[in-house]
């Protein structure tokens, strides 16, 4: 699974939570290293071993004769009290990794596979997360 080496801070502070305000994502929003890839339409925070199920399920898809690239890095911690703790107390021990996608961040990209097989391991592999995406194809 993917996790970074060293984080500045062991314990991060949640971000504000707006429903009305979703912000688009600048950075990441096209297909770059592939020719197909599967971009986000909502926000969510992926953990590192979604993004992995979604990896595996793309590879097992393919074959041998694709690429797959990720392009998002889990880099965030997320923390957990343990059950039934009373509130309070301070905050959690970190258990993992996320990453906060929003709308518009290519999150995987595929080469070297017909568009319906591309097609096929990116719709496998949405499954594995938990938002909703859509197939884009490279332009060139």
């Amino acid at each position: 699974m993917l996790f970074p080496k060293k984080v500045k801070h062991r314990k991060w502070q949640r971000d504000r939570s707006n429903p009305k305000h979703i912000p688009k994502e600048s950075r990441g929003t096209t297909v770059a290293f592939g020719q197909y890839g599967v971009k986000a339409t909502t926000p969510a925070r992926l953990r590192s071993n979604q993004i992995e199920a979604a990896r595996r399920v793309i590879v097992r898809t393919i074959g041998k004769g694709g690429r797959v690239w990720i392009r998002i890095f889990p880099d965030r911690p997320w923390t957990k009290k343990p059950d039934e703790v009373g509130m309070g107390k301070g905050k959690g021990d970190p258990q993992g990794f996320e990453v906060q996608v929003w709308p518009g961040r290519v999150l995987f990209e595929v080469d070297g596979v017909a568009e319906s097989v591309a097609r096929e391991a990116m719709r496998k592999a949405l499954a594995k997360l938990p938002l909703k995406g859509r197939f884009v194809a490279r332009l060139d």
